[in-house]
């Protein structure tokens, strides 16, 4: 036998004990615990038999039926419905809806079990009393209340529901685990033994798990690689608007995203969210531009508005929501550089209406845009759209799906589309192309 130090919160091991562990940073968390030699074990289990193996052209394909759980925007991501026997991570910062929407798809699911350690019985139906107007939506819902994943998983094996529901992962502990529910030792063990209940009884597991500011230990992403899918609700709490993302989908693809809207009555599916970000949008003002992203294989139009304006210190400001700062400070070099605008003098700000983060490198020619609108004072239009990545020469790049997006442009009634220099200018259906080199004939044509 040999002797270990083992941190319980993030389950480091070290030859001696300290007080403060090295990978985690928390106190009083170093315990002592025996363990055996690699050798011993070898000697005591003698020698493993082989495994037996396979060609990949004998190996028989089976065509999976998947369960449709009657929410489109959620059985898009899912790349089709819900795979019997798959486990799932559903993660999200706390009161972003995970549990709202895991409770829809509950009842939407014929033989489900709800399994949750947050919550009592009577506090499942109040929100239930809240999201469902009639009794007879949740009739069939089962019901539970553990934290121990021993009875957790009997239940299941002896129910064998086709959906099972735990909320959440953080509050489940394992009797042959160490250390307190939440930590890496215990969430992993739990997770494991719900997988293998899951392939076991093909029930599909859906586990709910919160995500820390700081990306603490014992967060989904400890659990990534043990699940089959990863689930990320997103949005921000003081805009309605929530996206489901797939990071990992081990039976489809994870370029998809639903979309969201939160209201008092649950989460309802977003068909045309272009529709929905651009209803709002006010008169003709400088500053302001539409764009086209690409979410998946689904195109949406949002609005990026720009505020430029003197400096009062030393130093300008530069500010974006929904938009990467760092991103905003190279644009504005090369619009300093490249495009002559003086802009060391002035504060600028960037906003992304409605909520949604513009991560993707085709929103770079309408920043450069909105921001060149707010500094001349120039007005572009509500019917301009614009979309491209900009360079550090200035070049204005391609960006992929330009077909899908145009389309989309066209269906929402926009009238010029500004993009990448491919093909001489023209026309494509009702709308009209204005293709530009670099950010400088831009400018200038603005």
């Amino acid at each position: 036998m040999k002797k270990i130090f083992v941190c319980t919160n993030c389950d480091a091991q070290y030859q001696k004990w300290i007080g403060r562990c090295l990978e985690c940073g928390t106190w009083g968390k170093i315990t002592e615990q025996l363990t055996t030699d690699a050798e011993e074990k070898k000697k005591a289990s003698g020698a493993h038999p082989t495994m037996s193996t396979t060609l990949l052209k004998d190996v028989e394909g089976k065509d999976i039926h998947r369960m449709q759980t009657r929410i489109s925007e959620l059985d898009r991501v899912f790349g089709g419905g819900i795979v019997p026997g798959s486990l799932t991570l559903l993660g999200g910062e706390p009161g972003i809806g995970k549990s709202t929407l895991a409770l829809q798809l509950a009842v939407l699911i014929p033989h489900t079990l709800y399994i949750s350690g947050e919550e009592s019985a009577e506090q499942i139906k109040l929100r239930s009393d809240r999201l469902f107007t009639t009794p007879k939506e949740t009739a069939s819902l089962r019901l539970g209340n553990d934290t121990c994943i021993e009875s957790i998983c009997a239940t299941i094996e002896k129910e064998k529901p086709s959906l099972a529901i735990i909320d959440s992962i953080q509050t489940i502990y394992s009797e042959e685990a160490t250390g307190e529910p939440g930590n890496v030792t215990q969430v992993r063990a739990c997770t494991v033994k719900l997988l293998e209940t899951a392939k076991t009884t093909r029930t599909s597991i859906i586990l709910i798990g919160h995500v820390t500011k700081d990306g603490a230990v014992a967060g989904p992403k400890t659990l990534e690689h043990l699940v089959d899918t990863v689930l990320y609700l997103e949005g921000d709490r003081h805009h309605s608007f929530r996206i489901l993302r797939g990071t990992k989908n081990r039976f489809g693809s994870t370029d998809e995203i639903g979309i969201f809207d939160m209201t008092s009555t649950g989460l309802v599916e977003v068909p045309n969210a272009s529709a929905t970000l651009l209803k709002e949008r006010g008169e003709n003002m400088s500053g302001s531009i539409v764009t086209c992203l690409l979410e998946g294989t689904r195109p949406m139009l949002l609005e990026i508005q720009a505020l430029v304006n003197k400096t009062t210190f030393g130093y300008p400001v530069r500010k974006a929501s929904g938009f990467d700062v760092n991103r905003l400070h190279v644009l504005i070099a090369v619009l300093q550089k490249r495009a002559g605008m003086n802009l060391a003098q002035y504060d600028v700000h960037i906003n992304v209406v409605g909520g949604i983060k513009a991560n993707e490198p085709a929103a770079d020619l309408a920043v450069c845009l909105a921001v060149a609108s707010a500094y001349k004072d120039k007005i572009l239009g509500n019917d301009v759209v614009c979309f491209g990545e900009v360079g550090l020469g200035g070049e204005i790049r391609s960006v992929r799906a330009t077909d899908k997006r145009m389309k989309e442009c066209e269906q929402l009634g926009m009238k010029r589309v500004i993009l990448p220099k491919a093909q001489k200018d023209g026309t494509k259906g009702k709308l009209q192309i204005v293709e530009v080199n670099n950010i400088q004939d831009l400018i200038k044509q603005t």
